[in-house]
């Protein structure tokens, strides 16, 4: 798909005629997710936070160093520090004059001259005239002559054991990107420049619901032909773990009205909105008209497994504008399609710059059906075998409403569009679960 330019954003249908083959009936993966990135667009509002406060917030621009890091040429080890020179043209070993010592956190204000050296502890700063560290279990003191070290003259390189300054970061050097996540080394590196709050941008506020008259809440009686919903507690985990400020706004009955009014609360209310169930074509599937009615929504049927109607678009009420998901039923499916197509939007709303999900190659433990023209999603367990290759199983049944294959994974298996069966042995892509934020 071409990329589009506007001075304004694209309109979904802007998008959608640009792409090649566009079918919303029959939607590979790949066509979904561009659809829907050139669609997303970042929020613009930022606060300052303190840098604690900072974990998993996206840096809102780029941040440049002051300051040399370390400021000093150090050393890096506790030894003696003496100028290579000494090194040049010297016997079997090297025996230099102690003319001083120095603290990490102090300077060392005398001279070093020829065939002198200063007893030097890790962190502290350089002495003028000194390029080269010895550690002090290469080198003897004579008991009886303490201003003496020897060492030999083949254990040190000319330079070795030297912290440069700037060598970490210098004056000028951009220290972090904006769009970054920020995670707990960013926050080191933020305070070793002295940094004691950075811009980020606004959390992302989520509103999600689910629909059916066959939902119960936990803690509500369970009648008959009723189920406890679960997609709200999944997606109020993944949420959460994306760093979003979450409405959960219960279960919705199968009711245009009650739809309706529910979706205008959460476009009114939040960034974006997601919902789960009401997108395939039941008979009491009333969420599509509503949602057709507030904003431009393409409905698609994606080539996928599990997963396959999906809604996308955008809600207007009374001013205000929401990305809408609209998630299908079945718990897996849920989870499936949140990871594949929602968690990159949000992340893209939320500024962060993020590179595609990484995709490990471990070999299958066993025969998977599969048949070209969709992409499934398996669950698996990844583990290192006796022989220390890594290897992937199947948690068991692979059906879209038993979460277990979800609480007992670690990782999903991604079989192309275009992959046929795997046999045993094969090699297979699996997305690890901790590599999602």
């Amino acid at each position: 798909m071409k990329p589009i330019s506007h001075t304004s954003p694209a309109s979904l249908q802007d998008i959608v005629s640009c792409l090649s083959d566009y079918d919303p009936n029959a939607l590979t993966v790949a066509q979904g997710q561009q659809v829907i990135g050139q669609f997303v667009q970042a929020v613009k509002a930022t606060e300052y936070v303190a840098i604690r406060s900072a974990l998993n917030r996206v840096l809102a621009g780029d941040i440049h160093s002051t300051i040399n890091v370390p400021a000093h040429d150090n050393s890096a080890m506790d030894g003696y520090a003496f100028h290579s020179d000494e090194l040049n043209g010297a016997a079997d070993q090297l025996r230099l004059r102690i003319v001083g010592s120095i603290q990490a956190g102090s300077l060392f204000d005398g001279a070093v001259g020829r065939g002198e050296c200063v007893r030097i502890m890790t962190g502290a700063a350089m002495p003028t005239g000194c390029d080269t560290v010895v550690p002090q279990e290469f080198t003897q003191t004579d008991d009886h002559n303490a201003e003496y070290v020897t060492l030999l003259a083949d254990c040190v390189a000319p330079g070795a054991n030297r912290r440069l300054a700037g060598e970490d970061l210098s004056v000028g050097q951009i220290a972090l990107q904006g769009g970054k996540i920020l995670r707990p080394a960013d926050l080191g590196l933020l305070a070793s420049l002295g940094i004691p709050e950075v811009s980020v941008r606004r959390r992302l506020r989520v509103a999600f619901f689910s629909t059916g008259d066959e939902l119960r809440s936990v803690g509500q009686a369970l009648d008959p032909g009723c189920v406890y919903d679960s997609n709200r507690y999944t997606l109020y985990g993944m949420l959460t773990r994306l760093g979003c400020d979450v409405i959960d706004m219960g279960v919705v009955n199968d009711h245009p009205a009650a739809l309706e009014a529910a979706l205008r609360s959460g476009c009114e209310n939040a960034d974006a909105v997601i919902t789960s169930g009401g997108v395939s074509v039941g008979v009491a599937d009333y969420t599509k008209q509503s949602m057709a009615a507030l904003g431009e929504v393409l409905f698609w049927k994606i080539g996928m497994r599990p997963g396959r109607p999906m809604a996308f678009g955008s809600l207007l009420s009374n001013g205000k504008r929401a990305l809408l998901f609209g998630l299908p039923g079945n718990p897996v499916a849920v989870m499936v399609s949140f990871y594949f197509f929602v968690r990159s939007a949000l992340l893209q709303m939320s500024g962060a710059t993020q590179p595609a999900l990484p995709m490990l190659r471990v070999k299958s433990e066993s025969s998977i059906r599969k048949r070209p023209g969709r992409t499934e999603y398996q669950r698996g367990i990844v583990a290192p075998g006796a022989d220390g290759v890594w290897s992937v199983r199947l948690t068991g049944e692979q059906g879209s409403g038993i979460l277990r294959s979800m609480s007992d994974a670690n990782c999903i298996i991604v079989l192309g569009h275009e992959q046929d069966n795997v046999v045993a042995g094969d090699t297979v892509e699996v997305v690890l679960f901790e590599g999602l934020i």
